[in-house]
């Protein structure tokens, strides 16, 4: 699940000339699972728009801390997935995640301070109940992260890959690799303890995954010796792509929820042509 106020995929807010970030809004939703995926990612006004302190609410959804974790209620309109459903449906649900701890450190993405990150809730339990899902959910370890910028991605960065997984003794792993618009990479680690103590570490070298359908590539962090294996494909666009890949980081095998962004291609006119109809407006 993605908030965005102010949506860096929006083709709508480009389209605009990005003046009002509230008027482009959207609660992305997206489940994955053996019987099907389902995806949802409809951008609104700022009408439609109610945040304070503790809550964000988008449209008939909401994100909120309820002083001991997060809340995340979905009522949204999922879009027709190839070979799954021919007709958009709506599916309501609740996640709650419990974080083990909260963290309050923000990192810069480049240089100039214009792009940060913060991982919220490095590791916690969380919870997802739907009556669409098998069994009604699941659960299983959670992860909150927020980013901010000032410009659009693709001013600062060519892409990035970003990966998130937990070690066999529940330590959190979190990997930005990151190559600027000038070429420069920049590339960090972290490993969470349930405890809240945070390391940084320098990541072993990049090792290329097999591209996408859309030829996207990638890669991630691995061990001299293995070869990373992706395991499963969850997301493949022609500027963006999410897999679950493993792994081996200091000899630890890690199974690692991992996003790749070319933003070269994000900025491509074609492509924006195509986001409306992953990313339909109500507004």
């Amino acid at each position: 699940m993605i908030a965005f106020i102010g949506s860096v995929f929006s083709p709508y807010y480009h389209w605009s000339g990005r003046r009002d970030p509230e008027e482009h809004i959207a609660f992305n939703v997206a489940l994955y699972g053996p019987q099907g995926h389902a995806w949802a990612m409809t951008e609104r006004g700022k009408t439609r728009l109610n945040r304070d302190k503790h809550s964000l609410a988008i449209g008939n959804s909401s994100f909120r801390y309820d002083g001991s974790g997060f809340v995340i209620s979905f009522n949204e309109i999922f879009l027709p997935w190839p070979g799954q459903r021919l007709l958009p449906k709506r599916m309501r649900g609740e996640i709650r995640l419990a974080p083990d701890f909260l963290g309050a450190l923000a990192y810069g993405l480049d240089p100039d301070g214009f792009h940060t990150w913060q991982p919220v809730a490095p590791n916690g339990r969380v919870t997802v109940a739907c009556d669409a899902l098998p069994d009604g959910g699941w659960t299983g370890t959670g992860y909150h992260d927020m980013n901010n910028g000032a410009r659009p991605l693709e001013t600062d960065f060519s892409g990035w890959d970003w990966a998130r997984g937990n070690t066999g003794d529940g330590r959190t792993v979190i990997l930005y690799d990151s190559v600027l618009a000038d070429g420069t990479n920049s590339r960090f680690g972290l490993v969470c303890g349930r405890d809240g103590a945070i390391a940084d570490f320098d990541p072993p070298p990049r090792k290329l995954l097999k591209r996408g359908f859309w030829g996207v590539g990638g890669g991630i962090a691995c061990d001299g010796g293995p070869t990373p294996v992706l395991k499963s494909a969850l997301e493949d666009t022609p500027f963006y792509r999410r897999s679950l890949v493993e792994t081996m980081i200091a000899g630890d095998p890690v199974e690692m929820m991992h996003e790749t962004l070319d933003c070269r291609r994000l900025a491509n006119p074609v492509v924006r042509l195509m986001l409306p109809f992953r990313m339909p407006r109500r507004a």
